[in-house]
């Protein structure tokens, strides 16, 4: 597919769902129902706020063949929000929460850090997407940047994320969230499935806000997804779309249930207080929106890794675990480990 350039202007460009997008022509507040029109690619951080870039022009793409010329930090220089010790406090803070009956699972996560200072410009975001497709595919990788300076806000992200947030097409709304890691099939537990269980429950009370009533379906249950170096159980919620607009759904929905927490506005609170840096586009949703077509594909924001310009140039990617009563705080820190070591590894250098 390939549209007609409309307008002039703009720069930047999106990898997302087999298509390459140039030319940036637009920006909005996903808070505002002004997605009407045109291809979008979204980012919304964990805090907020939720934004979306209209480009130009969107063709079919795959990606170039050849070793990726990306250049990251040293593997070395990667610091951590929440060290080991404090995390694994924060896995018995978030217990003592359970037990007093505030929550009944928070996702606790913390955001790894390295400096990334090119000489001229900013980071080639295609070669790491590159190097993340080569090394780790994934379902619902990605690529937005938007370089600073320009009429537009400034963008740097790449994704390589297993997990779909929503999916609308067709007059149908979809959710696959994920919780259960581990290395093996067999070290899932029932620790997994029960966590999986309860955000699928989550899932299905947000769909039903903005699906017709009696169509919120569970379509697969605890299936079991092989990734690069780990697997997953995924649960595949879908439902009846209404004529919601985006802000509506968004009201609805985010943030994802399986990256927050239940009951979601206690999680929210607790994470508050227990993570000492924002989470931004991790755990947040990266994606786009064909507002033509009415389709729009997003992912949770993990396995994601964002750039900002602060302090000469910094690298992040964020980690984090599904905290029950049952969890090991121990067990539940190698998780966190888990899930970033083969794409740490990938960025580094």
């Amino acid at each position: 597919m390939t549209r007609t350039v409309l307008e002039a202007g703009g720069d930047g460009w999106a990898v997302f769902g087999g298509r390459r997008a140039h030319q940036v022509v637009d920006h909005v507040d996903l808070r505002l129902d002004r997605v009407t029109e045109g291809f979008w690619a979204v980012v919304a951080e964990f805090e907020g706020p939720a934004r979306a870039w209209r480009f130009a022009e969107v063709e079919r793409y795959r990606a170039p063949g050849g070793p990726p010329m990306w250049r990251g930090p040293r593997a070395g220089e990667w610091t951590t929000s929440l060290d080991r010790a404090a995390y694994v406090e924060g896995v018995r803070a978030v217990r003592r929460a359970i037990r007093d009956g505030d929550v009944y699972q928070v996702n606790l996560c913390r955001v790894l850090s390295a400096p990334l200072a090119p000489a001229a410009g900013e980071p080639d975001a295609a070669a790491l997407a590159a190097r993340l497709s080569a090394g780790n595919p994934a379902p619902y990788s990605g690529a937005l940047h938007v370089p600073g300076g320009g009429d537009h806000p400034a963008v740097w992200i790449v994704t390589a994320s297993p997990e779909l947030f929503l999916r609308i097409g067709d007059g149908w709304i979809t959710s696959g969230p994920i919780k259960g890691t581990a290395a093996t099939i067999e070290g899932l537990t029932a620790k997994d499935a029960a966590e999986n269980v309860m955000i699928a429950d989550m899932v299905r009370n947000d769909l039903q806000r903005v699906c017709l009533p009696g169509t919120v379906e569970v379509t697969r249950l605890l299936d079991v997804e092989p990734h690069p170096g780990l697997v997953h159980l995924v649960t595949t919620v879908r439902g009846a779309l209404t004529d919601a607009t985006w802000p509506a759904v968004l009201r609805a929905t985010f943030p994802p249930a399986s990256v927050s927490g239940a009951p979601k506005h206690a999680a929210l609170d607790l994470i508050a207080s227990l993570e000492p840096v924002p989470r931004g586009p991790y755990c947040g949703a990266v994606g786009w929106i064909d507002a033509d077509e009415r389709r729009a594909e997003l992912a949770v924001g993990i396995r994601t890794f964002w750039w900002a310009p602060e302090g000469g140039g910094v690298l992040r990617f964020g980690t984090g675990a599904g905290i029950t009563w049952d969890s090991d705080p121990e067990a539940e820190w190698a998780e966190t480990e888990l899930k970033a070591a083969r794409l740490v590894g990938l960025a580094s250098r």
